[in-house]
């Protein structure tokens, strides 16, 4: 949980740190994670992913190789970043935040949509971590909700009505299985 998540704004690619309480969820996360072979991870340029990164695996005891990229930076929320979100509602209405928040193809003003999200990290999944799974390593992305979302929906083969309702907890970490041909297989909340 970064900062501005505390204080209900829009936080997107605004570089915000953690809270107190997201670097109690990384160090859960970690602890969870204590027994699982990793690697190589994957994270986001933005600080709070970084940090979280950093907690996990100092947690876990670990020394990996870890590669940052904008590809898996949280959604842009263009002129709604640092606004709160309940003031926000109050202007535009919940049922249009809904669609700049849930939808996957409506864009905030200035903002990405979630296919814009799609079109950016999927294309980076399929480019740099998609071979490692090939190669059978075991990898750890560490991003954000949005990104992530965008990646399940690949992952999992969600349409758009199905992605709208998909949630992100921040610090639990979810396995994904795959079939030697990289077919989906199932996934696990750890």
């Amino acid at each position: 949980m970064s900062l501005w998540n505390l204080e209900n704004r829009f936080t997107g690619e605004m570089d915000i740190d953690l809270t107190t309480q997201g670097e109690d969820e990384a160090r859960s996360a970690g602890k969870v994670l204590k027994n699982v072979q990793l690697d190589i991870a994957f994270t986001s340029v933005l600080k709070r992913a970084i940090h979280t990164l950093t907690i996990v695996l100092a947690e876990m005891e670990i020394n990996i190789p870890i590669i940052k990229s904008r590809a898996l930076n949280e959604r842009n929320y263009g002129e709604l970043q640092g606004f709160n979100k309940a003031e926000v509602e109050k202007e535009y209405g919940l049922e249009k935040v809904l669609l700049w928040r849930r939808s996957y193809a409506t864009r905030p003003p200035g903002g990405e949509s979630l296919e814009d999200t799609f079109n950016r990290v999927v294309p980076y999944y399929l480019k740099e971590i998609r071979p490692f799974l090939n190669k059978g390593k075991t990898v750890l992305i560490v991003a954000h909700g949005n990104s992530l979302r965008a990646l399940i929906m690949y992952l999992e083969n969600l349409n758009e009505k199905a992605i709208e309702s998909l949630d992100v907890a921040t610090g639990i970490p979810i396995v994904f299985e795959f079939s030697s041909d990289m077919k989906f297989i199932k996934k696990t909340y750890l």
